[in-house]
């Protein structure tokens, strides 16, 4: 189902002329058009009860680029038979706003209602977001946001608590397979001028990643790289979209074999290839969130102390793709890919909780020392808990010897630092803290 304007500055509901986009053209102009989101339009449900003009809440429609927001926004206006004005939080600010709330106000004086859709409302400001709390709640204007943004979080709570909130869902490949079908039979559409080899429909899909509007706009630039009667094959695709085909099923075995052999390259400090395999995820559609928390672990895993930035940069990028999403988030992850791959490498933490885990799991868990245990409660003086504790900060080098571990693991080396990077400091630290600390100055 075809989602967002391809203008992401304004919106516009006007009847769509021949020489709009196709994704344009083949919004759907009725409910029984609309493919997916079937867990929304069930009988009865709130949002098919708003789309058929029985329901009278605001809506929040939240859900990924492509998925059918505007297009349900275009269908709840239709069916309350309202007055339809649109804004862009990318473009409007409070002024236009109230001048919209202000019309709204003075058409319920001839009866006649507003709906109001926002797009991108998450990119509102908190004033912005507040102008409407008044009329939203006495509904002056009946609101329909769009957002692609958790609401929770990019709405403010006011506002949230006087909406309906409903979570759209990317499109499945049979989805999007029923509105590429669609759009090459239907009037609207190419109007049966061309066929499409199966491989093609397969490389659309694909490149499409669930959202209606990209996959639209893949056959429509394909179908013009060619004449009217011929048939869209896959290496017109390729060449009108300017992306190879990309040979990876997300549920199958190149999912796994992509992604190891995406943290083998930054393992193996090859920038190239690790940028090579993140490109091959994003164009193949791969979660990004999915791609974001591997180079977290990886972080950890292969560079660790060797340069601790380098978790710092994947966990920022992890932060990124939650509060930006793609495409705009892949630079984050690029970035991240590259500092990864060029960074200093060291197994030293995972070989470190390792061997302590190992300690543990053989049953080395010894009793805490008494002088370390919990003094702060009622008896602990009498049970000789804390007795004997010495505070580093009372050395002036604020470290002292003591005993910190269980008899059994007293002198017990876990972390061993390598040679590599920031560890090539850290080692003869650690080495000079052991030795204070079991007392071999």
């Amino acid at each position: 189902m075809p989602g967002e304007g391809g203008d992401r500055g304004a919106v516009d509901f006007a009847g769509p002329g021949a020489s709009a986009p196709l994704a344009v053209r083949m919004r759907p102009a009725t409910l029984d058009e609309v493919v997916g989101q079937q867990h929304l339009l069930g009988p009865g449900s709130p949002l098919r009860r708003l789309v058929e003009g029985a329901g009278a809440a605001s809506v929040l429609l939240y859900g990924p680029p492509g998925t059918g927001k505007t297009t349900l926004a275009s269908l709840i206006s239709q069916a309350t038979g309202r007055r339809f004005e649109a804004l862009s939080a990318l473009s409007a600010g409070v002024k236009e706003v109230r001048a919209v709330i202000d019309l709204a106000r003075r058409r319920l004086l001839n009866n006649e209602q507003t709906v109001l859709f926002i797009d991108e409302v998450h990119r509102f400001s908190k004033t912005q977001q507040d102008a409407l709390l008044a009329a939203v709640e006495n509904r002056i204007v009946l609101l329909v946001g769009a957002t692609t943004e958790n609401p929770s979080f990019s709405v403010v709570s006011p506002l949230l608590s006087r909406s309906l909130v409903l979570q759209l869902r990317s499109l499945s490949d049979d989805d999007i397979r029923a509105v590429l079908d669609r759009a090459l039979t239907d009037p609207r559409g190419l109007g049966g001028r061309y066929t499409i080899a199966d491989d093609a429909v397969d490389h659309i899909v694909r490149i499409g990643g669930g959202d209606a509007r990209r996959a639209l706009t893949a056959l429509e630039a394909a179908a013009e790289a060619t004449g009217d009667g011929s048939e869209v094959t896959l290496e017109l695709v390729e060449a009108s979209v300017d992306r190879a085909a990309v040979r990876y099923d997300r549920d199958g075995d190149q999912h796994y074999d992509v992604i190891s052999a995406f943290i083998k390259s930054i393992r193996g400090s090859d920038v190239d290839a690790a940028l090579h395999y993140l490109a091959r995820m994003i164009t193949a559609g791969e979660d990004p969130r999915f791609i974001a928390r591997r180079l977290v672990v990886h972080a950890s895993e292969d560079i660790g102390m060797a340069d601790p930035t380098a978790l710092q940069t994947a966990t920022a990028a992890a932060q990124a793709v939650q509060l930006i999403g793609m495409p705009e988030a892949k630079l984050a992850l690029a970035q991240a890919t590259i500092h990864l791959a060029t960074a200093p490498k060291s197994g030293a933490v995972v070989a470190a909780i390792g061997a302590a885990m190992a300690d543990v799991s053989a049953g080395k868990a010894g009793l805490v020392p008494p002088h370390l245990r919990d003094g702060h409660y009622a008896g602990a003086e009498r049970l000789g808990n804390a007795k004997g504790y010495r505070y580093p900060h009372d050395d002036p080098d604020g470290v002292l010897a003591q005993q910190y571990p269980p008899d059994d693991l007293v002198g017990v080396d876990y972390y061993v630092p390598t040679d590599h990077g920031v560890e090539r400091e850290i080692g003869p630290r650690v080495e000079k803290l052991r030795r204070i600390v079991r007392g071999r100055r």
